[in-house]
């Protein structure tokens, strides 16, 4: 079980007309709440009816066959099967197995990849504006041959989309914008479809993926609002701009433009080698007031733990606890694509206990405060399922969907030398203190 499952700390902040109650990451979720186990009785505490507020979980970053990377691990399952799971239905997997929640959640967040939404999927299927491309063709013949295939593909996808060497298809606005258009559109039709006011929320949004030279320094967008406000308003992708200063500009315009509302949340900065959190901005100069302002405002959470490892602390950090070095191993390393080997002066920038103090510092010299933000817990599942049960783990991805094989998993993505099957986390969910289920 996790370290951060039952425990919760109080963040009050707005969160998309809610308000937040805690950062709660739970890696055991089956559990019925009104059952004792066998060593901690538990007493069901009467609803707190003069405050008229209910707890609601969700999981706030979920990809699905839409997301390059899921695609060609093997996911199958698309937006439609990812909502049907959630409220508690029963699928199948993409690798055949039978998968039900034993609680339905309360919200899903399916976060997938801006930059090449759905892109893998038309690669596989021969879409002939892409694989003319001698190397495009490669990588679809690579899907085709298998898993190992597959997993090379996407490595040398994701590589190629942090150094900025991929095919100029893969970012052409003529051959990106239709597809990409297309899926979105759908999607939010899907959230409306599956949207039960008091019963189940599913929230617009995607993931802003940035990762410059191989240093994550990942996003997930939300949207508050309803497809009137949503529909034709595609995602603001990396391929734009990897530096989130613009991501807060388009949020800005968006909120200027529709009356809206929205956010944005870091996650994985333990894979950033010190930029998340960093002293400075995205092109290397000090922090500002108006920075710190705009940061505070577009980024008042931090998803602190998920599969990809927990970025709370880290031994060298915190040398006196003896949690530190919960979900680090295999993590701690190098970077998101392994192509950056981390060091010690990075870990401060990676942390979220630093970043903490590192906000003090900022709001000593500035006057405002960037780091002043509430934590949570995520899946950033590769899957369509959003699962966090520890007992019942259904991996990052498909191809580490239960089967006696995983444990000992090689990932591509990392060189296949460095994270393994055991070393990904059962990560967590979010909490949410409001009066209604609603947007």
């Amino acid at each position: 079980m996790s370290k951060y499952a039952f425990k919760l700390s109080l963040f009050k902040l707005p969160l998309l007309g809610l308000t937040l109650l805690a950062g709660l990451s739970v890696s055991a979720c089956t559990q019925n709440p009104d059952t004792p186990d066998s060593t901690t009785p538990v007493q069901k505490q009467p609803p707190r009816a003069s405050q008229g507020m209910n707890v609601y979980w969700g999981d706030t970053h979920l990809h699905t066959s839409d997301s390059p990377d899921a695609f060609t691990w093997g996911a199958r399952l698309g937006p439609e099967e990812a909502l049907r799971f959630a409220r508690g239905e029963k699928v199948t997997s993409s690798s055949g197995i039978k998968a039900q929640l034993a609680r339905p959640l309360d919200f899903l967040v399916i976060a997938d990849h801006a930059v090449g939404l759905g892109i893998t999927r038309e690669i596989y299927n021969g879409n002939p504006k892409l694989v003319s491309d001698p190397r495009v063709k490669k990588w679809q013949e690579m899907m085709h041959a298998g898993k190992e295939g597959s997993s090379q593909a996407i490595r040398e996808m994701i590589i190629g989309h942090s150094q900025g060497t991929n095919p100029p298809a893969l970012s052409d606005p003529e051959v990106m914008r239709p597809i990409i258009r297309t899926i979105w559109n759908d999607r939010v039709a899907l959230n409306e479809k599956h949207t039960i006011p008091g019963v189940f929320t599913a929230f617009n949004g995607y993931e802003f993926t940035p990762a410059p030279n191989g240093n994550n320094l990942h996003r997930v967008v939300i949207f508050k609002d309803n497809a009137d406000k949503i529909k034709d308003r595609l995602p603001f992708s990396s391929v734009i701009s990897s530096n989130p200063e613009n991501l807060w500009k388009f949020l800005a315009k968006y909120e200027a433009d529709t009356g809206g509302e929205a956010l944005a949340i870091p996650h994985n900065s333990n894979l950033s080698n010190g930029l998340m959190f960093s002293l400075t901005n995205f092109e290397g100069n000090p922090i500002t007031a108006q920075y710190a302002k705009e940061r505070a405002h577009w980024e008042p959470l931090v998803e602190v733990t998920q599969i990809k490892g927990d970025s709370e602390s880290h031994p060298f950090l915190s040398p006196n606890d003896e949690f530190a070095n919960y979900g680090d191993k295999g993590w701690d390393r190098a970077n998101l694509d392994m192509t950056g080997l981390k060091t010690n002066d990075m870990l401060a920038g990676d942390y979220v206990r630093e970043a903490l103090k590192r906000g003090l510092l900022l709001e000593a010299r500035t006057g405002v405060n960037p780091f002043k933000f509430g934590l949570i817990g995520a899946t950033d599942s590769h899957t369509a399922l959003a699962t966090a049960d520890s007992d019942n783990y259904f991996g990052k991805h498909s191809s580490v969907e239960p089967s006696k094989e995983r444990a000992g998993y090689k990932d591509a993505l990392a060189g296949g030398n460095i994270r393994i099957g055991w070393h990904y986390l059962a990560s967590g969910y979010m909490a949410i203190w409001a009066k209604e289920n609603t947007r």
